[in-house]
């Protein structure tokens, strides 16, 4: 008998602040705090209501990875907000370097 499985996939989804906030187990000042500081979303997409803020799967996973920086080093936000930057730079850099590999053959 199959199952049916209920999922929205990531990449696609919105999250409103009180969803982020729930899902990455930080609260909603936390949050707050880190766009104020710059650190998830950009300029275009602050407005001064929180409550209409929108926050896709790249910021769920950034706030996951600063989550995991300030707690392992204990650096403040602004820090791990830098080294979440280099991270993802790094990623993506692999990536473009994977994809020029594999064009190459």
């Amino acid at each position: 008998m199959p199952h049916e499985i209920d999922a929205i996939l990531l990449e696609d989804a919105k999250l409103n602040l009180d969803e982020l906030a729930g899902s990455c187990q930080v609260s909603r000042e936390w949050i707050i705090e880190r766009v104020q500081w710059g650190l998830l979303l950009d300029e275009n997409s602050i407005t001064s209501d929180p409550g209409a803020w929108l926050f896709d799967s790249r910021s769920f996973m950034r706030v996951k990875r600063i989550i995991a920086i300030e707690r392992d080093f204990e650096g403040n936000p602004e820090l791990a907000g830098l080294v979440a930057d280099l991270l993802e730079e790094v990623e993506v850099l692999r990536a473009r370097l994977k994809a020029s590999e594999l064009n190459e053959d």
